[in-house]
């Protein structure tokens, strides 16, 4: 009998996760940072797509054909599904890599995505891979690949293989996956009751094992409990990418660009001194213990002149999707916890505020006619750019040409989804013209805005038409950690939020063109 899964957790469903990442609207911006030119994206593919969240948000907000295949027909079919709702066009199909990359009517694509699936397949799967980067990625075309990396997996790696024996050997035949995952974390507890020396040695496991215990039982199945898991060295991953003519590009987290908030002055000075830009992002994973790389790779790198980069940074044009009191100043880097100027992001966010799509160029001269941000250099606007894009405050606009051809795709991609959110509460994303790609929406947001498109005006009526579906369905609210059993009060919580909701989201989801 042929084992179709590889190695692979098919027992259980990956969960529906966006990941903004693999929007390829977000690499031109971290490309012209890095002074590396980019390719206009007409074509392009995720291997491993899972739901196929992702790849459909992406297909009916942008201009962008997409393809793409998980080996999981009932996740393939649910992806299928959207795809045909929305029109999008996108080919999406349930074959193994193998039988996918072999495929003779695939057009060359500019775009390529593998979000966490390198760590947790096979090498033969590995070179399969390659081999259609090497035949089927254009020159001048990038590669996002996420994965788990050295040395930040090292001490977890022997616990990693100790839960997943325990699940094979001692886990009881046919109670599932989630049964065995439970019964291994509980037996990892009993042994580090123990005192193990491990533990003792690398006393973070502990940590680790308790964190896990709360976690979403389907992520830590596709996360940790597949036959294949290798956290690999991005040294590594450059040798297994040579082949296919690929080089390091930069990172696809912005925040990494940002020296300030992740590495020491004496680890800066130290990576400056390195000449190899490879053997420098290995040490800068030593230097901030890197677990988890999110990178752009690129087939045939091009520099481009600091002219022709500070003209196109100008030209980027950003989005706020948070409202403005909302946004924090905050953010967490390797080094911890550090806190923006307000003297500087104040004034920037305040520019952003009307949630009205804006050049960096627009931004600049817009600060320097005003009293409070004149004194802004466009150096630190692109580093407040790079900062609050990788808080998800701040995304990329597409032109205006793809918005208005993927309006009618997002709308009835989104209608469909809304729909859904009527008796699921996995879905929480919307799909935006305006950014290329998903949106997060929570499931009462969500029927405040179906509520809204069947006609229903006023909070009051958003709440009246949500609390109805609730309570056919026997659903209560939460609050306070405790759940409201009196439909008056059920009531009474959803109109507010309605009507938080109408003062605070509902202007961005017009703005974003989701309402």
């Amino acid at each position: 009998m042929t084992d179709w899964t590889a190695g692979y957790v098919s027992d259980i469903g990956y969960t529906y996760g966006y990941y903004t990442e693999l929007n390829p609207l977000r690499l031109k911006l971290a490309f012209l940072n890095a002074g590396i030119a980019f390719p206009e994206v007409g074509h392009a593919c995720e291997l491993g797509f899972g739901q196929g969240l992702s790849t459909n948000l992406h297909a009916a907000a942008s201009t962008v054909q997409w393809h793409g295949t998980d080996f999981n027909p009932a996740q393939a079919g649910f992806a299928q599904e959207l795809a045909q709702v929305a029109g999008s066009g996108a080919a999406l199909f349930d074959q193994s890599f193998e039988q996918f990359c072999r495929r003779d009517d695939l057009p060359e694509f500019d775009y390529i995505g593998l979000h966490g699936i390198w760590s947790w397949i096979s090498d033969e799967n590995r070179q399969i891979i390659v081999d259609f980067l090497r035949c089927k990625l254009k020159v001048g075309g990038v590669l996002y690949i996420s994965y788990n990396t050295q040395p930040g997996w090292a001490a977890m790696v022997p616990m990693r293989d100790l839960l997943t024996e325990h699940a094979d050997v001692l886990g009881a035949e046919g109670v599932g996956i989630i049964s065995r995952i439970d019964s291994a974390l509980s037996f990892a507890e009993q042994l580090l009751a123990t005192n193990p020396a491990y533990a003792r040695a690398n006393p973070q496991i502990a940590e680790r094992i308790e964190r896990m215990k709360g976690q979403n039982r389907n992520y830590l199945a596709h996360e940790y409990f597949n036959r294949d898991w290798s956290p690999m060295s991005v040294a590594r991953m450059a040798d297994w990418l040579a082949p296919a003519k690929l080089n390091w590009a930069c990172s696809a987290n912005t925040l990494d660009a940002i020296d300030a908030v992740n590495l020491t002055g004496e680890q800066q000075q130290l990576l400056v001194g390195i000449p190899d830009a490879m053997f420098r992002q290995s040490v800068r994973d030593f230097c901030v213990n890197q677990q988890f790389r999110k990178d752009y790779w690129v087939k045939g790198a091009r520099p481009i002149s600091a002219l022709e980069q500070a003209e196109a940074l100008r030209e980027q044009r950003v989005v706020l999707v948070q409202p403005r009191p909302d946004v924090s100043l905050k953010v967490t880097g390797s080094l911890g916890e550090a806190t923006m100027q307000e003297n500087v992001y104040g004034p920037i966010l305040d520019q952003l505020a009307d949630h009205k799509p804006k050049r960096l160029g627009q931004l600049e001269q817009s600060l320097k006619a005003s009293e409070v941000g004149s004194a802004i250099t466009f150096a630190q606007l692109l580093q407040a750019t790079l900062i609050l894009s990788s808080t998800g405050a701040l995304l990329p606009v597409q032109d205006e040409s793809a918005i208005n051809k993927a309006k009618k795709r997002t709308e009835r991609l989104n209608h469909h989804l809304m729909k859904k959110a009527r008796s699921h509460t996995e879905l929480s994303f919307l799909a935006s013209p305006v950014t290329g790609g998903g949106i997060q929406v929570s499931r009462f947001h969500q029927l405040f805005l179906l509520a809204r498109s069947e006609g229903h005006k006023s909070p009051n009526d958003w709440a009246t038409y949500t609390w109805n579906l609730l309570a056919q369905q026997g659903q209560r609210l939460i609050k306070e950690g405790q759940a409201l059993e009196n439909p008056n009060d059920n009531l009474a919580e959803l109109t507010r939020q309605a009507q938080e909701f109408a003062d605070k989201q509902l202007p961005i989801f017009k703005a974003l063109q989701i309402a």
